[in-house]
């Protein structure tokens, strides 16, 4: 039976953080979970000028204002929820990280603050250190500003995106038990990637393409035989991360669900970054 006993919440009351929160809340009802809130304060910058009094007095208006919007966060609505409110100080992302190993979270849901023409380009950095260094899973939040922040209570159809690798089979698992607890559909995606798209067209036959096609997906169906996992396979050629974004969108799922150990290469591996920064939906990061 899947389990999801504790989920951390990271929280600094913008508009996106209480988009998670409700994710969370859905979550949090359906596993019967425990939500720890935690608001991180981030190192000071001194200003100029200023006394050790003036500093200490700062230091403690910053922790009174947030603790005071902590103990009013949802008040109202999550009282039939187990919650825990925290407010620490430190560096946001290693503090996160070391409270989700403290108190042993099985979960981890947060935003990707990712808003106009530049910055959605990019995750914000606090979001990908915690999804670089956490070992527990971490959903993250659609992160495209144009793309409504809302999620299903529960998702109706689950995708995940595998390469055939060695961690394949943990993302299935998930996968295929999420896919079960909600009663969701699942598509399997698995990408072969291209050759150099400017000489793919000319010198890649047909035949050929079809071939290479043809064995991954009998791949992907005796790995999914193996697993036991029941899943409508979807197999793309392009780039890696546009072509899961693409399948994911056309499924059309509510929550994509990846690997991100990258080995030798660190937890986030480029494709995992660029897929999270580019889903139509929630991503769940295994």
């Amino acid at each position: 039976m899947l389990n999801i006993a504790k989920i951390l919440l990271p929280i600094d009351f913008s508009v996106r953080s209480t988009d998670a929160a409700d994710a969370a809340a859905a979550i949090a009802e359906h596993f019967d979970s425990e939500i720890a809130l935690l608001h991180v304060l981030a190192p000071r910058v001194d200003l100029p000028l200023t006394t050790s009094p003036q500093t200490s007095m700062l230091d403690c208006g910053a922790r009174a204002e947030a603790e005071r919007k902590m103990k009013e966060f949802r008040s109202g609505e999550w009282g039939h929820l187990e919650v825990k409110r925290v407010v620490r100080e430190g560096d946001p992302a290693r503090t996160i990280v070391e409270y989700a190993t403290e108190e042993h979270a099985d979960l981890i849901m947060m935003p990707t603050h990712g808003y106009g023409p530049f910055r959605r380009l990019l995750l914000g950095s606090i979001t990908a250190k915690v999804l670089h260094d956490a070992e527990c899973l971490v959903w993250t939040a659609v992160h495209t500003p144009d793309t409504p922040s809302d999620v299903p209570a529960q998702p109706r159809r689950i995708a995940c995106a595998v390469d055939l690798g060695p961690q394949s089979s943990s993302v299935l698992s998930w996968a295929s038990r999420l896919s079960g607890e909600f009663g969701a559909a699942l598509s399997v995606i698995h990408v072969v990637a291209s050759l150099d798209p400017r000489t793919e067209d000319y010198y890649l036959a047909p035949e050929w393409r079809g071939h290479v096609i043809g064995e991954a997906r009998s791949e992907l169906a005796r790995l999914l035989q193996t697993e036991g996992v029941n899943g409508e396979i979807h197999i793309e050629v392009g780039a890696i991360a546009d072509a899961v974004v693409y399948a994911a969108r056309t499924v059309p799922a509510d929550l994509l669900i990846i690997g991100r150990s990258g080995g030798v290469t660190g937890r986030l591996p480029t494709n995992a970054y660029a897929i999270i920064r580019q889903s139509p939906c929630p991503v769940l990061s295994v």
